[in-house]
């Protein structure tokens, strides 16, 4: 948010900038491209949401150097296609081409060193919270087991102390608190938080030093509901039903569901009215490869909201008779099963285009998890715990599991997504469906998860 908020003040001071640089005075700049708020706010506007969409602003995202300036220069470059569109359909917001091209010089400068401040200073303890954690055992042990580096950004251990509730201590360095105060133990280590991770609670939670530290200002914070804001999933193998009975989310009221619907049926409309030749020029391709008799479109029975069964439509990617023998199986990567023009949709997810019909008869969402198929579900809901709670909404073209793991071509891959799947059903908002549908563009763009 501090990046983003500064790189606001770049984008908007950019078109100050470049016209008082060759007008040569703020009066000159105001009256020649009068008003000029509006002009700068749109500019700023399209530039972070096209930097937004190309992963720029993901907090738990590992990014060098190199790799953000690529990110931001393609960022930069949608930026300036999209505002060209616009100049185009609305000629009073066009800006002068000196100042246009003054203006992204100006904005690539110092965005780059932006970046460059982010990249060095990210992962030092700037921005971290100092995090005591109550508690050794095996429960403890998934903070310490946390193996991406992107998600402990978010936090440093400054002291791990034993409980009663352990059933085995694990970390053999923890502190034990002999006689110490909890809270005490937590002001001299400097910990903003204490985070509650014993194994058994029952008869073991010291309430009046967790009360004391709360009322000492220092935040208490459960195991699951830590783990779920540093990671951005609901752990399966931690959670029982009554976190998630009185735990806060699952909420999914009229108007959530009036609005989803309605930027469900906007987007997909507005997006199959323009990439309708794409669609006909893929449908031709497959023509060429397959001969005229071979089918276009693939239909496949998947599992949606409720559990109740529809065909999702594909671009046909693989052989026709890939499945002859009536047998579901997961893709794998390098499968011969795929043509080589579906090898090129499935990579560019061209192949993903034919289920905006389907978000547009409200069989999908643009956002949710995405629909699996009944063989697969019926197997996945006897040996995953929670499964079946990922039908409680509509399945989605793109979702926060695809954009947080790679494809999943394994029982063991749906256990990790199903983790994601839930902590979007639990938070949902219009929002992170925003944010999801921006960033999935961002995957498209970078090959990530295609198979």
């Amino acid at each position: 948010m501090l990046m983003a908020a500064v790189e606001l003040l770049v984008l908007f001071s950019s078109v100050y900038v470049a016209g008082m640089l060759i007008f040569g005075d703020f009066e000159a700049c105001t009256r020649i491209l009068a008003p000029v708020a509006p002009k700068a706010a749109l500019v700023t506007l399209v530039g972070l949401v096209s930097m937004g969409a190309m992963g720029l602003y993901q907090f738990h995202q590992r990014l060098y150097f190199s790799e953000a300036v690529a990110r931001l220069v393609v960022g930069i470059g949608v930026a300036c296609l999209v505002l060209a569109v616009l100049y185009y359909v609305f000629p009073p917001l066009m800006i002068d081409r000196d100042i246009a091209a003054l203006a992204i010089a100006y904005s690539l400068l110092l965005l780059t060193v932006v970046r460059y401040f982010f990249v060095r200073t990210v992962d030092f303890h700037i921005f971290r919270r100092n995090t005591l954690v109550y508690g050794a055992g095996e429960r403890a042990s998934s903070i310490t087991g946390i193996r991406r580096l992107a998600d402990r950004r978010g936090f440093k251990i400054v002291a791990r102390v034993a409980a009663h509730g352990d059933t085995k201590v694990q970390d053999k360095d923890a502190l034990r608190l002999n006689g110490q105060s909890l809270a005490d133990l937590a002001i001299e280590a400097g910990a903003e938080e204490i985070v509650v991770a014993m194994d058994d609670r029952r008869g073991n939670l010291p309430i009046e030093q967790l009360l004391e530290a709360k009322l000492k200002g220092i935040d208490v914070i459960d195991l699951l509901e830590f783990l779920e804001r540093e990671t951005g999933k609901i752990r399966i193998d931690l959670v029982s039903p009554g976190w998630l009975i009185f735990s806060p989310g699952f909420r999914r009221s009229k108007i959530r569901r009036f609005t989803k619907r309605a930027m469900d049926f906007t987007i997909s409309f507005i997006l199959l009215a323009i990439i309708w030749p794409i669609m006909l020029l893929v449908a031709i391709a497959i023509k060429i490869e397959g001969g005229l008799k071979a089918s276009v479109i693939y239909r496949q029975r998947r599992v949606g909201e409720g559990g109740n069964p529809f065909d999702v439509l594909k671009f046909r990617s693989m052989t026709e008779d890939a499945e002859a023998d009536g047998v579901a199986v997961w893709a794998q990567k390098n499968d011969n099963r795929v043509t080589r023009v579906g090898n090129f949709l499935r990579n560019s997810r061209l192949d993903e285009l034919p289920q905006f019909l389907n978000v547009l008869r409200g069989q999908m969402s643009m956002v949710g998890p995405r629909p699996e198929r009944p063989e697969f579900v019926a197997k996945l809901q006897k040996s995953i715990p929670y499964y079946s709670e990922r039908h409680v909404v509509k399945p989605g073209v793109t979702g926060w599991a695809q954009l947080k793991y790679a494809y999943g071509a394994s029982e063991e891959d749906a256990a990790e997504k199903l983790q994601y799947d839930l902590y979007y059903i639990k938070n949902q908002t219009l929002l992170l469906d925003i944010l999801i549908i921006l960033q999935t563009v961002e995957v498209v763009l970078w090959g990530k998860g295609a198979r």
